[in-house]
């Protein structure tokens, strides 16, 4: 039985400083880059986010999520282009392991609180 062909995470970072135009022509040509030898799988647009580091002066950036299956060649080429592109503030690929679940909608409204963690500031707290 063959194996499925893996799963590849692109996590893109884009300058918030671009033109909109711009930022969404970087990712159509990042997507059109993919279909061409492979498939995308999902894209999620996470949105503007502080970042935890500041990178070129800046603390913002623009994050975006494409999976996406594709052979070695396609991961190579993304690297150099990625590497070169102006507006590109970070990037990773990631080869994800069987079984990982689907990303999360960080556009989505509210989320409710982890197991154990209470919503409400307990009474502990007005104590202090």
């Amino acid at each position: 039985m063959a194996k499925p062909a893996p799963i590849y995470d692109l996590n893109v970072l884009l300058d918030v400083e671009l033109p909109e135009e711009t930022r969404e022509s970087m990712l159509a040509d990042i997507e059109a880059m993919i279909a061409e030898p492979g498939s995308i799988v999902s894209t999620h647009d996470w949105g503007r986010r502080k970042m935890a580091y500041e990178i070129d002066k800046k603390d913002e950036a623009e994050y975006h999520l494409i999976q996406f299956h594709g052979p070695r060649e396609l991961l190579e080429r993304l690297d150099r282009t990625l590497r070169i592109t102006d507006g590109v503030l970070r990037y990773r690929i990631i080869k994800l392991a069987p079984g990982t679940p689907d990303p999360p909608d960080l556009r989505g409204g509210t989320s409710a609180p982890a197991a154990g963690v209470s919503a409400s500031p307990s009474d502990d707290d007005d104590e202090r």
